[in-house]
């Protein structure tokens, strides 16, 4: 798909429909632009993408549904291109959720074991500690993310199980959403005829797909810039150390241009990828655009230098605001491994550079390179998180079926899960 692209209007190939024998495991990312479906066959020592389809998305406002209706035929549009790319047929998703609504925040457990051996029961039970808090009546729990255990006085543990102490204590990320929100997710899924497997937070899938190991260790920071919202992911010590959400992304790129050059937003968003750059001064000032005007009147002609300039104050300002909530978080010393950018936003020329200005820190584009197959299609910063939620459900459908012992930390989420719910 390239860049620009009208997402009704992608052409798919499709030899006939024949069903796939290989299980499968589906993604579905409901971005405010557009609508994703990704398809991966489960193999034995990974997961490779079979089918892909992309829709536009109606119905979405900076993250959050605001019409069912419209949102269920995206879904459906996109859910049945990927099938007929996939040969298969998709009957649950794990499904992404972003939004100005997501809050994540830190939270403490603490257990007395009296110098005994630790065992799976006290790892849960800590766990359930952290997590037994008190929130605003309108949110909900989605994730409980284990980040570090520490027994006695010894700190950074990843794996408590079989220790002497008298102490455990556990720090968990916790991330919670609308209840609204997350109602009217699955409420779409369920109109288009799917069942929801898990729901994820949108930055946690696309660093799952992105990032590597190094990063994680050294600390890093995934800015997925998305058209309505931009998700934000902080990792240290190779674990989720915070997240946050802002109400701005590539669609108020749009709509500055759209606004400041008197054209529609289809016109602008054409010239924003065509023309878009972030750093004006490496614009030629003799360098002219013609820009549609509306209704039957003449284009109008402007420098590329003017374009640029609208689009370097909105980008710069989400990036602003994303470095003074690192600042405030207290992590950004710890950030030794740098700052991926993702999402179509991500593609505009220069941006990495202009990040690299604000944050002081290495700046890298980041794409799916953690998943396999149709890399024609998927390999694009616009698919990081439907690419992260297949390798999510590929991770969790393995554990199922596993028939050994699970390690521990994927039985804690297994349980906390249940707990929750």
């Amino acid at each position: 798909m390239k860049v620009g692209e009208d997402f009704d209007n992608v052409e798919y190939q499709f030899e006939g429909y024949v069903p796939r024998k290989g299980a499968v495991v589906a993604g579905l990312d409901i971005g405010t632009t557009k609508t994703c479906c990704m398809v991966g066959e489960i193999k034995k020592d990974g997961v490779e993408v079979v089918g892909v389809g992309f829709a536009s998305s109606k119905g979405i406002k900076k993250g959050v549904i605001v019409n069912i209706g419209s949102t269920v035929e995206s879904i459906k549009s996109a859910v049945e291109k990927a099938e007929m790319d996939a040969h298969c047929k998709i009957e649950r998703v794990y499904v992404g959720i972003a939004g100005n609504h997501i809050k994540g925040f830190n939270s403490p457990g603490i257990l007395a074991i009296d110098g005994k051996e630790i065992t799976q029961t006290d790892v849960d039970e800590v766990i359930r500690g952290a997590s037994t808090i008190k929130i605003t009546g309108d949110h909900q729990i989605i994730h409980v993310l284990p980040q570090e255990f520490m027994v006695d006085d010894k700190t950074g543990i990843q794996d408590p199980l079989g220790m002497l102490g008298v102490r455990l204590v556990t720090n968990v990320h916790i991330v919670t959403a609308e209840k609204d929100a997350v109602h009217n997710l699955f409420n779409c899924c369920s109109k288009a005829g799917l069942e929801v497997s898990e729901m994820v937070l949108e930055s946690i899938a696309s660093a799952r797909s992105v990032m590597d190991n190094d990063e994680l260790d050294m600390g890093a920071v995934l800015i997925d810039i998305g058209g309505g919202t931009t998700d934000v992911a902080i990792f240290c010590d190779g674990t989720i150390r915070h997240t946050f959400e802002i109400g701005l992304g590539g669609h108020n790129l749009t709509n500055d241009l759209s606004v400041g050059l008197r054209t529609t937003m289809q016109n602008a968003e054409y010239l924003k990828e065509e023309f878009g750059s972030c750093i004006p001064e490496l614009i030629k000032p003799n360098v002219v655009v013609e820009v549609p005007d509306i209704g039957a009147r003449e284009p109008q002609s402007v420098t590329q230098r003017t374009l640029v300039e609208i689009i370097e104050a909105r980008i710069g300002e989400i990036l602003e605001m994303v470095n003074d909530r690192l600042i405030d978080s207290g992590l950004k010393k710890r950030v030794n491994g740098g700052v991926i950018l993702t999402g179509g936003t991500a593609l505009l020329a220069n941006i990495n550079d202009l990040a690299e200005q604000i944050f002081d820190l290495p700046v890298r584009t980041g794409y799916p390179t953690k998943i396999s197959g149709r890399h024609d299609q998927i390999y694009t910063p616009r698919c990081t998180t439907a690419a992260g939620l297949v390798m999510y459900g590929w991770e969790k459908e393995k554990d199922r079926t596993r028939s050994v012992k699970d390690p521990w930390w994927k039985s804690l989420k297994r349980e906390s899960k249940k707990f929750l719910k």
